[in-house]
């Protein structure tokens, strides 16, 4: 009866420690939301920093006939606001990644990224805003842009075109990120069951660059009259569009479907790598932040 007692006390306390190890296990390799946020801004902020001249060249590429031309506006243009603009994409980044990795356990990758893309335009709209306006020469400077927006338009200026940019964020960054997450767990099926559980940078850069683009390509149309509501004060000698309905009439009656792929090449050349570099950076420091917390549970009694 002892040692069958003894027996049985033993299997608890391994039943015991090998729970404690498993729920250890669980929470070293989960990151905290602080961290998700962090990891997501850092990643944004760093992206947009190297890609901003040809996210400019895309939005040249995109206005209304009678805007002034790269020639016209000079090269310093491609890194107007670079530093300043880029700082909303901190918050871009940190909002889109912290919610879509609190989220696609019990959302999906299509809920959640629906959420993260909904929550990030709070940031992303009134970025793009200031942006594109710098870029085409409306305001000479990020300080400019911002006092003169509010004074003349309020808080309402910071979200002029927010409708098709809504329309073009949500789809745009649903498919990215569920393109990422599906092409990742195929590649590391391939490498092997348990072998791994991130990508190689090299592989992240890829599967980043291609989730982009599918997403750029199923979205362009949008982005192009989200571009031409937002630009408009820049263009002289025809009338303004009344609203984005307005705007796709417009453009089709006077410049046929073609005029809805403007500056393809050029967003291509933006999304492609700000998307791989993105999500790339982010996958290097949450790999990061949980060897972190490995260290910490390893010390801890």
């Amino acid at each position: 009866m002892r040692r069958q007692r003894l027996g049985l006390l033993l299997l608890a306390a391994s039943c015991s420690s090998g729970a404690v190890e498993r729920k250890r296990s669980r929470a070293s390799s989960s990151l905290s939301i602080p961290q998700r946020l962090a990891a997501g801004g850092v990643s944004r902020f760093g992206a947009q920093l190297v890609t901003y001249p040809a996210d400019a060249m895309r939005t040249l590429a995109q206005t209304r006939t009678g805007a002034k031309t790269l020639s016209e506006l000079g090269f310093g243009t491609l890194i107007s606001g670079c530093v300043t603009t880029s700082a909303f994409a901190f918050i871009v980044g940190a909002v889109q990644f912290a919610i879509f990795g609190v989220l696609q356990q019990t959302l999906g990758a299509l809920g959640a990224s629906t959420v993260g893309a909904l929550g990030s335009c709070l940031a992303s709209i009134p970025q793009e805003v200031i942006k594109q306006r710098l870029v085409t020469g409306i305001y000479p400077n990020f300080a400019a842009a911002v006092r003169t927006i509010y004074a003349t338009e309020g808080v309402r200026g910071f979200y002029a075109g927010w409708l098709p940019t809504v329309t073009r964020n949500v789809p745009f960054v649903v498919i990215t990120f569920t393109s990422f997450a599906a092409l990742q767990r195929r590649r590391l099926d391939a490498a092997g069951e348990g072998s791994r559980s991130t990508l190689t940078t090299a592989e992240s850069l890829c599967v980043g660059v291609a989730s982009a683009l599918i997403g750029g390509l199923c979205t362009q149309p949008i982005d192009v009259v989200k571009t031409r509501m937002m630009t408009q004060a820049a263009v002289t000698g025809v009338a303004p569009y009344a609203d984005a309905l307005d705007c796709v009439r417009t453009m089709l009656a006077h410049e046929g479907p073609a005029a809805f792929f403007a500056g393809l090449k050029q967003r291509s050349l933006y999304m492609g790598p700000l998307w791989a570099i993105q999500f790339a950076i982010n996958e290097r420091i949450k790999a990061a932040m949980v060897r972190h917390n490995q260290c910490m549970l390893a010390v801890k009694p």
